[in-house]
């Protein structure tokens, strides 16, 4: 037993482990090259300075660093690029707009990296207005969707500072709340089902615009907010609403916060739970902006 001990500890530290290294990097070269090929040239960066933007947080205070930028436009491609990396031991960080701000869709490790950027899959698969659905690709930015369901006479209820430049892919994967969520909800409740590639490369196809199915295990809801942790999410079947036909927006001051919910429970009540958005804003904030922001003026200065 010692004798075979011994040539075990001398066949590791005399072959494997100089080898191993070499190995590695030899196996990500290769992983590289098959991404290349399968991209083309316009889906993959690796240049510094082409992949600059999607390294850098959106406050630009933190920069990563990765072998290179994948930009997939189907889901085929996504999974073709996940089977790649897995098997380089290449990690991968899927990313949307890269609009968030807690470096959640930038490359932090100390380890080889490749961003796989949506950005290139931003089609609209279908609209059916009749069943108040549509179904879209990870990639498209929620200002067009909204645009796009407005166009066919419906909401798509999804409303956030970054809406122009956001996409919902992204906003699926932190289940983004946005300024509607009080009439609409998060993210995870205008989501019916999904497409999402796993992290073996399999394609979970779950899209589907059918409303009342009870069949089974509701699985879209393990992908919404996980941040690509699960999967990648690489479309979604949304839900859509009746789009407004009037609008009114009120500023109002309140004395207290208890005041404040005392109106907002009776604006609800009052419009048949038709209020979309409802915000406080306190009013040393107000005062903030008065001082420091030029052209401000208070509206309600009683």
């Amino acid at each position: 037993p010692v004798l075979i001990l011994l040539v075990g500890l001398r066949g590791y530290c005399s072959t494997e482990r100089p080898h191993g290294p070499v190995k590695m990097e030899t196996k990500i070269q290769n992983a590289i090259t098959a991404i290349k090929n399968s991209l083309g040239a316009s889906g993959w960066l690796e240049d510094e300075a082409d992949t600059l933007k999607y390294r850098t947080d959106w406050r630009a205070g933190t920069v990563g660093e990765a072998l290179g930028v994948a930009r997939p436009e189907s889901t085929d491609q996504v999974a073709e690029v996940v089977q790649l990396t897995r098997e380089a031991g290449i990690a991968i960080v899927p990313q949307g707009g890269n609009t968030g701000l807690v470096l959640g869709s930038i490359p932090t490790e100390q380890r080889p990296t490749v961003v796989v950027t949506l950005e290139r899959m931003n089609r609209v698969r279908s609209i059916d207005a009749d069943n108040y659905a549509m179904v879209v690709e990870a990639g498209c930015v929620v200002q067009n969707l909204q645009e796009a369901a407005a166009d066919e006479g419906r909401l798509f209820p999804l409303s956030l500072a970054s809406e122009g430049s956001c996409t919902i892919g992204g906003a699926l994967s932190t289940n983004a709340g946005g300024n509607q969520t009080i009439r609409f909800g998060n993210t995870r409740e205008q989501v019916l089902w999904l497409e999402v590639v796993l992290s073996d490369g399999t394609v979970f196809d779950g899209l589907n615009t059918l409303r009342k199915n009870n069949t089974g295990y509701d699985l879209k809801h393990l992908f919404v907010g996980a941040e690509g942790t699960l999967g990648i999410i690489t479309a979604a079947a949304i839900r859509l609403m009746p789009l407004p036909r009037v609008r009114e927006t009120a500023f109002l001051a309140v004395p207290s916060a208890h005041a404040a919910l005392k109106l907002l429970n009776l604006a609800r009540e009052l419009s048949g739970d038709n209020v979309l958005a409802f915000e406080l804003l306190p009013r040393y904030a107000m005062d903030l902006a008065f001082t420091y922001i030029e052209g401000t003026n208070d509206p309600l200065s009683d």
